[in-house]
């Protein structure tokens, strides 16, 4: 939930600048497997890549990284849930390019390595999503056609593309 005020002694974000944050916000939530840095989220937010962050911690309460960070671990969480996918495609559908990189993130936030969970998660027998599906149907079509279902998908006529603009 959006904040305006903040950590106590910090300037309050101005309510105007809540809606920039927002679509930086959905930005990352969308793009979370493409590579990202800083800077192009800030270019979205239209404000400097210092008062982003700034301005994005007080109202979101964590910077943009540890925001996106924590949404492709979420989503990697997901994947070693539902899908027959190796530690190593799923580091790299959630957009990390080091396998070093993304299980030491996953540890730091789970309490467990990704290996650990997803064979966790294999032990209590709930079906998996063959690996070979997703890479031939791809996952992000997969997830527009799960949003499709609850009613979220939006139809303009148009071939699906990848990645929402």
């Amino acid at each position: 939930m959006p904040q305006t005020g903040g950590v106590k002694g910090s300037h309050p974000v101005p309510a105007q600048l809540l809606p920039h944050l927002r679509r930086a916000r959905d930005r990352m939530d969308r793009c979370y497997a493409e590579p990202l840095d800083l800077a192009a989220v800030a270019e979205v937010a239209a404000v400097s890549r210092h008062h982003f962050v700034r301005c994005f911690a007080r109202v979101y309460g964590e910077t943009p990284m540890r925001y996106l960070t924590r949404r492709r671990i979420e989503r990697a969480q997901d994947l070693l849930r539902s899908a027959n996918l190796t530690v190593t495609e799923v580091c790299m559908l959630v957009g990390y390019s080091s396998l070093g990189s993304f299980s030491s993130r996953f540890h730091e936030l789970t309490g467990e390595s990704p290996v650990a969970y997803r064979d966790r998660w294999a032990r209590t027998g709930q079906p998996h999503i063959p690996g070979c599906y997703l890479f031939m149907r791809g996952v992000y079509e997969l997830d527009r056609d799960r949003r499709g279902a609850a009613g979220e998908s939006r139809n303009s006529g148009e071939a699906p593309s990848p990645v929402d603009p």
